[in-house]
């Protein structure tokens, strides 16, 4: 048992750690084709250029600036967004209840760190309608929670044309309605290109996780994400409809929706510069809007710029909208999406401490997993009680290991066990473990909670910082990954006491204290709730087999075994298929060992 379930647990491991170190970002969904460049990421104030001279040429003497500039403030429930008359865009947008990793106001949207750019196509040319001065009626409001705001910019153009942009803002929530429309201008056979520059700032405190999980999502027929690197520039191209794409923060988005008219492609671009310490990333999208959508006034769009909650996401009238909050490999979610996520919530509303609520999960998982525990504790009850039978078997085959692999095959079946009977319970148990492997690093929920001495559970809690910069393991110290492992060498000890000496090359025992050390490692940089997670279950676990062997009387399971033995002895016990398949598989060795037998015999005749 203990042999098959530490192998089993070996592979497990080594995936995770090939996973971690070929590819940093657990957040990746389908990826497309990527080319990377070599250039360096210059801010957005200086790389979208304004051009009114052709603008002016080509709309006519309408369009000249003789509008005064204006903002106008709509303040809801939620957010603080400002809009400009100057191309009619969103000039700014905070979002109020939540803070940088420094306490200072949350800006998705700033003037210096934002460009909008639409390009519209007439008879005489292309205009950057974000050139042009717009015209509006809206004043600032404050919003109650039931209230909308309608903000609606036009430009009038030569030949009694016009083009109309119109946003709704609502009382609540992080979604911006807007609309773009014309009355005939444009030509019919080419696109409106909307262009969205965006500096990712910095909003959490470590910038190189952030640059490892920041991406480009867009939604075609399924999730796409533009590869992450923290060193290398990237951009992709869809000629595909897109029904929505966001620039992703680790915790916030900032997209944009179609509602009937999908984006007809979409080019997008994430530039880097390792040396900036404000800008993690800087996001580029440029996609094309129908213009027949335009001309019959359709061009009907939803901004969202808010937290990457998921029950927040999953209320978004958007396909799939929530696949932008990753919850792990396709196996792995819905254990997430159905079981961990709603509980988690469901907590939330009884307990504000993130730290007790975590123990409170963890009690309610092992409760739930208390009949494996139960099972899997009886099966190394079994097994520790012919550990000296196996220990005979060993010393009487020695370095034979076929023929004490055959021995230990006859004892299982006459005593009725089977060595994988305490695997089956524990492995059973992975599946939880590794979604919250995925789970943790994306809850914003636990995002600047703090718990003892971690002062964000979203973050690794640094009890001590080092001068230099350990490889594999950081420049940090983390208390939470330390107790981690050692209860989990703790449970291995205590584990290794119930389980006999396997035989093989490979000391099983000695590498069950290994595993927590490389686990040590590699979650030495992940989010403290997760490695609190994993000591509050370790110390569970310990306390629940201890309870349980309160309950266990092991003469009873002698006699059982006792019982057992004497039963297939004399053929009254029914046989279990593990025992079928024991009694076959030695028969089967029992023949190859005769022919191999005989093999040699006529050998030595000839």
């Amino acid at each position: 048992m203990d042999k098959n379930f530490v192998i089993g647990l070996v592979l497990i491991m080594l995936m995770l750690i090939g996973y971690q170190i070929l590819v940093p970002q657990p957040e990746e969904p389908a990826k497309v084709e990527q080319v990377v460049k070599s250039t360096s990421a210059a801010n957005v104030k200086n790389t979208i250029k304004s051009d009114t001279t052709a603008a002016s040429q080509a709309m006519g003497d309408s369009t000249r600036q003789t509008v005064a500039a204006k903002d106008v403030v709509i303040e809801t429930q939620d957010v603080k967004v400002v809009f400009s008359n100057q191309g009619g865009v969103i000039k700014e947008l905070m979002l109020k209840k939540y803070k940088t990793y420094d306490q200072k106001p949350l800006y998705l949207i700033t003037e210096d760190h934002n460009k909008f750019s639409i390009e519209f196509p007439t008879k005489t040319g292309d205009v950057n309608l974000t050139e042009l001065m717009f015209t509006t009626d809206a004043e600032n409001k404050t919003l109650a929670e039931k209230d909308s705001a309608v903000i609606t910019y036009r430009v009038n153009l030569k030949n009694n044309q016009y083009v109309e942009q119109t946003y709704v803002v609502h009382g609540s929530g992080y979604v911006i309605d807007y609309g773009i429309k014309s009355n005939g201008v444009g030509l019919d056979t080419k696109s409106v290109e909307f262009s969205w520059a965006n500096d990712l700032l910095k909003l959490e405190n470590d910038m190189q996780k952030n640059r490892e999980v920041v991406t480009l999502n867009y939604y075609t027929q399924d999730l796409q994400s533009l590869a992450t690197s923290a060193t290398a520039n990237e951009q992709a191209q869809t000629t595909e409809p897109v029904k929505w794409f966001t620039l992703k923060h680790k915790y916030f988005l900032a997209g944009l929706i179609s509602e009937k008219y999908p984006f007809t492609s979409l080019d997008v671009q994430a530039d880097v510069n390792p040396n900036d310490s404000v800008i993690v990333k800087t996001m580029r999208a440029k996609a094309a809007i129908p213009m027949l959508a335009v001309q019959k006034g359709e061009a009907d769009y939803q901004f969202f710029l808010g937290p990457n909650d998921y029950h927040i996401l999953d209320n978004v009238k958007a396909e799939n909208f929530d696949q932008n909050v990753y919850l792990g490999y396709a196996f792995l979610k819905p254990i997430n999406k159905f079981f961990l996520v709603p509980l988690f919530n469901f907590l939330e509303k009884f307990i504000s401490n993130y730290g007790i609520l975590i123990i409170c999960l963890v009690l309610i998982v092992k409760i739930l997993l208390t009949p494996l525990t139960y099972r899997s504790y009886i099966s190394m009850a079994k097994m520790k009680l012919l550990a000296p039978e196996l220990e005979e078997i060993k010393q009487k085959n020695g370095d034979d290991m076929a023929k004490q692999q055959q021995d230990q095959m006859k004892l299982y079946q006459q005593v009725g066990v089977s060595p994988l009977s305490g695997c089956v319970p524990v492995l059973a148990t992975m599946p939880i473990l590794f979604s919250l492997f995925f789970l943790f690093p994306n809850l914003i929920e636990l995002r600047q909670q703090s718990f003892l001495w971690a002062g964000d559970l979203s973050t690794y809690d640094s009890f001590i910082k080092l001068p230099f910069k350990v490889p594999f393991y950081g420049d940090h110290v983390s208390l939470f990954t330390i107790m981690m492992t050692v209860s989990s060498i703790g449970y291995a000890y205590y584990n290794n006491q119930m389980t006999p000496t396997q035989p093989g090359p490979v000391n099983m025992k000695f590498l069950s204290y290994v595993m927590p050390v490389m686990f040590m490692f590699v979650l030495n940089s992940f989010p403290a709730g997760l490695t609190f997670y994993y000591f509050v279950s370790n110390v569970v676990t310990i306390a629940q087999q201890l309870l349980i062997k309160r309950f266990v009387n092991e003469d009873k399971i002698r006699n059982i075994l006792e019982e057992n033995r004497k039963k297939n002895a004399s053929g009254e016990k029914k046989q279990t298929k593990f025992q079928k398949y024991l009694e076959k598989s030695l028969q089967a060795a029992d023949e190859a060992k005769k022919k191999q037998a005989e093999l040699e015999k006529r050998s030595k005749k000839k």
